[in-house]
């Protein structure tokens, strides 16, 4: 009788001893169920940050690219208006610079003209004053 009762003691304590290990087994299944929600929330979230932030760098490189064709396009339309441009004034230049030469062709051949006149006119008068100085026998008259 002493062992039943000692048995019925004991029972209790033995039934407690495993309500208490089955109430922390699930204590820790929960936690570990709470905490595997959470991580799982976690990678979730940082799978779309990833994603996102993939999807900007996409999105910054296709910009960056379409940005450096637009700057290589205007670059090569600003150097073909530049050659053009110095085309232009080279020509231009060149039309002054032939006009210019043309006027002093002009200004030069009037002068090359007066010059040649004057030298006629000096040239006669040296000579006529010559002849007038001399005689018939080729000496001075005094």
């Amino acid at each position: 009788m002493e062992l039943v009762d000692q048995l019925r003691l004991a029972i209790p304590q033995e039934v407690r001893s495993a309500e208490e290990v089955l109430s922390q087994k699930d204590q820790i299944i929960n936690q570990a169920q709470s905490d595997a929600r959470r991580t799982k929330s976690q990678a979730e979230e940082d799978y779309r940050d990833r994603l996102d932030h993939s999807d900007l760098v996409a999105m910054a490189e296709h910009r960056a690219e379409e940005t450096l064709k637009d700057a290589e396009q205007k670059a090569g339309q600003m150097l073909l208006r530049s050659e053009d441009e110095a085309k232009n004034k080279r020509t231009d230049a060149d039309a002054y610079a032939l006009r210019s030469l043309r006027n002093l062709e002009k200004e030069l051949s009037s002068l090359s003209g007066s010059v040649r006149k004057g030298i006629e006119v000096l040239a006669g008068q040296a000579v006529a004053g010559l002849n007038g100085r001399y005689s018939g026998d080729g000496f001075p008259e005094d």
